[in-house]
């Protein structure tokens, strides 16, 4: 009847079950005493309204049961949630970084995919980072959902029971592209898994730049691709030094991409907008980067040619 996808799926299927079968009795029960009194006592039928004395014991009834009800169903969901907050200390860590619109996924050795890839029967901790806003982490066959919050150190683990591909899921609203942001979990055997993880590249050299740490820390690759694909907004790949039409308070023309522009589309994204994109996507990052750092970012966007 359960799944082995994780070992959550039977404590929370479970419960889900428990809850929906009291549920689905009150609601046969009290719609059924409803329409017996509708038709009972319908006034067509002039029935003479009396007085009805109360009945302590009835008050009581009603009272207790309802609490009991609740209260097992409050036990039977704390009783399934404990152990999702109780990480084994010899599990498997990954980090699990958030980002508009994007998972991305940290193994040691300073690796990184796209893919989510675990070894089956062996314990796994997801340390769950957030890069700009609210995102939520929810793989519905593990039965696993966790927020994923800036600047709040969060996590979830789970143990994975089934060899296949999983999908992994945004559960917050977090901006326009928020039902795209979606990853493959892929549980493989553990041989397997050795040899994947041996051949995936350590991260590339760019990711230690001054100026890619500066967009990375600030989500700006979650908008701004490096190998041409337009995103939410232009990719960054031939860009600095290239022509582009912006519309400047909707009148069209054509600039240089310098170094003021870089700054502008920094500090005041609205004024020149990029013809083919939308306005008011992108927000001011004054406060979050200094002026200093720009002359930083323009180098780095300098390194990425259009070859």
């Amino acid at each position: 009847m359960f799944s082995n996808a994780s070992n959550f799926v039977h404590d929370v299927d479970k419960a889900f079950l428990i809850i929906l079968g009291i549920s689905l009795f009150f609601l046969v029960l009290l719609t059924t005493i409803m329409i017996v009194f509708v038709v009972k006592y319908n006034r067509k039928k002039n029935i003479k309204a009396v007085q009805i004395k109360d009945s302590s014991l009835l008050e009581l009834t009603w009272t207790t049961i309802p609490m009991i009800l609740v209260l097992f169903m409050f036990y039977v969901g704390w009783e399934g949630f404990l152990p999702m907050r109780k990480a084994p200390k010899d599990a498997m860590e990954v980090n699990v970084i958030g980002r508009m619109w994007k998972w991305t996924f940290e193994y040691s050795g300073n690796k990184q995919s796209d893919t989510l890839v675990l070894p089956i029967n062996k314990s796994v901790k997801l340390n769950l980072i957030s890069k700009d806003v609210i995102h939520g982490l929810f793989i519905p066959a593990f039965r696993v959902k966790e927020d994923v919050v800036p600047g709040k150190n969060n996590y979830t683990w789970f143990i994975p029971g089934e060899i296949g591909e999983f999908d992994l899921l945004c559960s917050a609203y977090c901006g326009v592209s928020h039902s795209y942001m979606s990853a493959i979990v892929k549980i493989v055997t553990n041989d397997y898994y050795v040899k994947w993880l041996a051949a995936l590249p350590v991260k590339k050299v760019e990711d230690n730049n001054e100026g890619y740490k500066l967009l990375e820390k600030n989500g700006c690759f979650s908008c701004h691709s490096t190998d041409g694909v337009k995103l939410v907004g232009p990719s960054f790949k031939g860009l600095y030094g290239s022509s582009i039409e912006v519309l400047t308070d909707g009148t069209k023309r054509t600039i240089i991409v310098d170094d003021d522009y870089i700054k502008t589309s920094i500090f005041d994204p609205n004024k020149d907008i990029a013809v083919d994109y939308n306005q008011g996507i992108m927000k001011s990052y004054k406060g979050l980067i200094k002026e200093k750092d720009v002359p930083v970012i323009n180098e780095y966007l300098k390194t990425i040619k259009d070859k």
